[in-house]
């Protein structure tokens, strides 16, 4: 069984950053993404990266702000988040894509395990 463990968040003032990390045992190399949920809605793409991190993708609500990136020396994903905005405030997960595949994945049906979650508060 893999287990994600997720790590970070926090709360935060408006234009602030934070940093997420996200560690998969039994994944290493794998593509990976991050997720949110906003209460009352659906979970949402952030942004993912290939299994090398040669190529990554993000959400239009965070391109510019948010970089993913990943060390595979340590099997470590992270999410830097800067210029943080209230209607960022989510839950964010942690997403792993079970081999054989490489590339760069935005459903959250492509992600077989999943982080417990981690929670994000920006205030004005």
């Amino acid at each position: 069984q893999v287990h994600v463990i997720q790590s970070g968040g926090g709360l935060v003032q408006a234009g602030g950053s934070l940093r997420l990390a996200c560690s998969p045992s039994g994944r290493p190399s794998s593509p990976m993404g991050w997720f949110r949920q906003a209460p009352g809605k659906d979970r949402v793409f952030v942004a993912s990266i290939s299994w090398n991190g040669d190529s990554a993708s993000y959400a239009d609500s965070v391109k510019g702000r948010f970089t993913i990136s990943r060390d595979n020396g340590k099997n470590i994903l992270y999410l830097q988040m800067n210029n943080l905005r209230p209607e960022d405030t989510a839950v964010y997960y942690c997403a792993v894509r079970a081999p054989p595949f490489q590339g760069v994945y935005t459903q959250s049906s492509d992600y077989d395990d999943w982080g417990q979650g981690t929670q994000v508060t920006v205030s004005s």
